[in-house]
C-alpha cells in the first residue's frame, strides 16, 4: 500500500515546502485540491516538482468537465516532463448544485457533465501523443492537429498516458466502468434506490474491487498496477493510525490519502499539515 496527504489549502510556496517534507518523512504522494477560483493547482504542482524527486504529485481532485481538455493535457504534461513522469491525474464529474462551486456558469446536469467528462478522456488520450489526430465528439471536435507553429507542448514523460483516476459512483455501472477502464478507482458511495443512507465501508469497497475485476478482465485488462484510492484522516497525535487504514487495505486499497478537509484555518493548517506530514504516513506493517 501506498500514502499520500492532501494539503487542503495554500499558496505554491507552502506546496513546494511540504511536498519536499511529505517525501522526507516516507509519504508516496502529494497532493493540492483544484480549486474554481483560486490558487492554481498547477503552479503549485509545479512549484512541489522542483523540490522533491520520488513522491507522486496530484490533484485531489480535478473536475474535468470543467475544464478544457487540451488546457489539461498541456499542465499535466508541463508538470509530468518537469517531475520525470510523476504525476497522478485524479478527476471527477464535480459537484453538483452548491453556489460556491457554480459561481461563474450554470451547472449543465450531471448528464452532460458525464458526456464532458467521457470526451475529455478520450480526447486526452491523443493530447497526451506527439501524433497528428482529428476528433469529433459532441461536445468537443479538434481539426487536424498536426504541424502546429508554434509546436504541440512535448508528450509527458508517463506512456501512454498520465496516471489517471476516476470516480467511479459505486454502484453505477456506466460510472463504474469509466473509472474501471483507466488507471484507478476513487470511489464515491451512492445509497440505492429504497435504501436507507449508509456510510462507506472497507466491505463496500471490497464489493467494487471485484466488480472492477471483473470488468477490466472482460475488457482483457488485470490488476496489475491498477489503483483502488481509500480516503480518511488521521492525526499526528495518534499512536496507532494504521489501525484506521488497516481495513481499507484489507479489502483491497492500494493507496491510502490522508486528508482532512476540516481544517480548513488558513492561520493553522500549514503547521497542521506539518506535524502531520513529520509524524509519517499511518504504514500498515
Amino acid at each position: 500500500m501506498r500514502y499520500g496527504f492532501v494539503l487542503p489549502m495554500g499558496d505554491a510556496r507552502d506546496a513546494a515546502e511540504l511536498a519536499a517534507l511529505a517525501e522526507e518523512s516516507g509519504w508516496d504522494g502529494f497532493f493540492v485540491w483544484e480549486a474554481v477560483w483560486g490558487i492554481d493547482a498547477w503552479v503549485m504542482l509545479g512549484a512541489a516538482a522542483m523540490t522533491t524527486e520520488r513522491i507522486r504529485l496530484g490533484t485531489m481532485l480535478t473536475p474535468l468537465p470543467r475544464r478544457k481538455p487540451w488546457d489539461v493535457a498541456g499542465q499535466t504534461s508541463t508538470v509530468d516532463n518537469l517531475s520525470n513522469g510523476r504525476v497522478t491525474l485524479a478527476v471527477g464529474l464535480g459537484v453538483s448544485g452548491e453556489d460556491r462551486f457554480w459561481l461563474f456558469e450554470d451547472d449543465p446536469g450531471r448528464k452532460v457533465r458525464a458526456e464532458l467528462m467521457d470526451e475529455s478522456l478520450e480526447m486526452l488520450q491523443y493530447l497526451w501523443r506527439d501524433e497528428s489526430f482529428e476528433y469529433a465528439g459532441k461536445h468537443y471536435r479538434s481539426r487536424k492537429v498536426g504541424d502546429l507553429v508554434p509546436p504541440a507542448p512535448p508528450p509527458p514523460v508517463q506512456q501512454p498516458r498520465i496516471q489517471t483516476w476516476v470516480v467511479g459512483a459505486w454502484p453505477r455501472p456506466k460510472s463504474m466502468r469509466r473509472a474501471a477502464l483507466q488507471d484507478g478507482w476513487l470511489p464515491n458511495y451512492v445509497v440505492p434506490p429504497g435504501e436507507k443512507p449508509g456510510e462507506w465501508t472497507p466491505d463496500l469497497l471490497a464489493e467494487g474491487v471485484t466488480w472492477i475485476r471483473n470488468e477490466r478482465a472482460a475488457h482483457g485488462l488485470t490488476m496489475d498496477n491498477y489503483d483502488i484510492v481509500a480516503e480518511g484522516s488521521t492525526t499526528a497525535d495518534d499512536p496507532n493510525p494504521a489501525t484506521t487504514v488497516r481495513p481499507w487495505s484489507e479489502a483491497g486499497a492500494t493507496w491510502w490519502i490522508d486528508a482532512d478537509w476540516t481544517s480548513l484555518d488558513p492561520t493553522t493548517v500549514r503547521s497542521t499539515a506539518e506535524r502531520r506530514l513529520k509524524a509519517g504516513p499511518p504504514r500498515v506493517n
